[in-house]
C-alpha cells in the first residue's frame, strides 16, 4: 500500500473533485430531499455529485479496493482495503449556509481506520492524519496537529452534533457530563472533530454514527495524540455510540461515566 504521504497526495486530488462537484451549490438555490419516511435526514445533488466524483478517481486509481459510501452504496466491502466516503458531512448545516460541513475521505486496511481526511473547501482548510502523525493545510500552509491536555472533565470543552439525537437512557448521563465540562458547543459534526486534533477542544461525545461518520476522523484525532473509541472503548470502525478525547486520562473517566448507557 501507499506511503502516508502519497495517500495524502491522492486524498488531495480526491478533495479537489468533489469541492467541484459540491461548491456551485453552497449557498446557492437548491432542492432538498428527505431520505426518511419520519424525521429528517437531508440529501441533495451536492452529496450525489461529490461521492461520484470521488468513487471515479478511486475506481480508476484502486480498481481492487472496496468502496463504502453514504449516498452511491458499497461494492468489495471484503477488500483489504476500504475507502469509506461522506460526501458531506453535515448537509444540515450545509443547507443552512454554514460552513462546518465537511468531506470525510477515510481509508480502512484488515477492517482498521488507517487514514483520514476532512476537507472543508469554502474555508480552504483540510485536516489529515494516519493514526501516527496528523497535520492541518490552510491557504496552503503546513501545520502539524496535537491534542491538548486535559486530565479532567471538569476543564475540558465539549461539542456534539445535537443534544436530541442521544436516547432518554442515553440523554441522562450525557446531560450530567455536560453539566460538568467548562463549556459545550453544537451542530459541530465533523468539525468538532477537527478542532479536538487541533487542540482547541477537548471531547465530542456522539451517538447513532454510521462508518462514513468515523472512519475518517478516527485516524485524525489519533495521529494528533488524542483517542476515539466506541462508549465500551471498543474500535470506532463500525460507528454507533462514538467518543473522541484529546487526553486519555480524560477518554478513561468519560468512558467510566458513559459505561452504564454503553451498548
Amino acid at each position: 500500500m501507499s506511503s502516508t504521504e502519497e495517500l495524502a497526495s491522492f486524498a488531495d486530488r480526491l478533495c479537489e473533485a468533489s469541492a467541484r462537484a459540491i461548491l456551485p451549490h453552497f449557498r446557492a438555490e437548491l432542492a432538498v430531499e428527505n431520505k426518511l419516511s419520519q424525521g429528517f435526514d437531508p440529501v441533495t445533488v451536492a452529496d450525489r455529485a461529490g461521492e461520484s466524483a470521488i468513487r471515479a478517481l478511486i475506481e480508476e486509481r484502486y480498481p481492487d479496493h472496496g468502496i463504502l459510501g453514504e449516498e452511491h452504496g458499497n461494492v468489495r466491502l471484503d477488500a483489504d482495503h476500504v475507502w469509506v466516503l461522506d460526501p458531506i458531512d453535515g448537509t444540515r448545516a450545509f443547507i443552512c449556509g454554514l460552513p462546518t460541513w465537511g468531506t470525510l475521505i477515510g481509508l480502512k486496511q484488515g477492517g482498521r481506520p488507517m487514514f483520514g481526511v476532512i476537507d472543508q473547501p469554502f474555508v480552504r482548510e483540510r485536516f489529515y492524519g494516519d493514526g501516527n502523525t496528523a497535520w492541518r493545510v490552510s491557504h496552503g500552509e503546513r501545520h502539524p496537529l496535537k491534542c491538548r491536555p486535559c486530565a479532567r472533565l471538569d476543564d475540558a470543552i465539549m461539542c456534539t452534533t445535537h443534544p436530541g439525537l442521544f436516547s432518554d437512557s442515553e440523554a441522562s448521563v450525557v446531560n450530567a457530563i455536560e453539566a460538568r465540562v467548562r463549556t459545550t458547543r453544537f451542530g459541530t459534526d465533523c468539525y468538532g472533530y477537527g478542532m479536538v486534533a487541533a487542540g482547541q477542544v477537548d471531547l465530542v461525545i456522539e451517538t447513532g454514527l454510521q462508518a462514513y461518520d468515523i472512519v475518517a476522523l478516527a485516524p485524525i484525532v489519533e495521529g494528533a495524540g488524542g483517542a476515539v473509541t466506541t462508549w465500551t472503548g471498543g474500535s470506532p470502525a463500525d460507528g454507533g455510540q462514538i467518543v473522541a478525547s484529546g487526553d486519555k486520562r480524560l477518554h478513561d473517566e468519560v468512558l467510566g461515566l458513559l459505561a452504564r448507557v454503553a451498548a
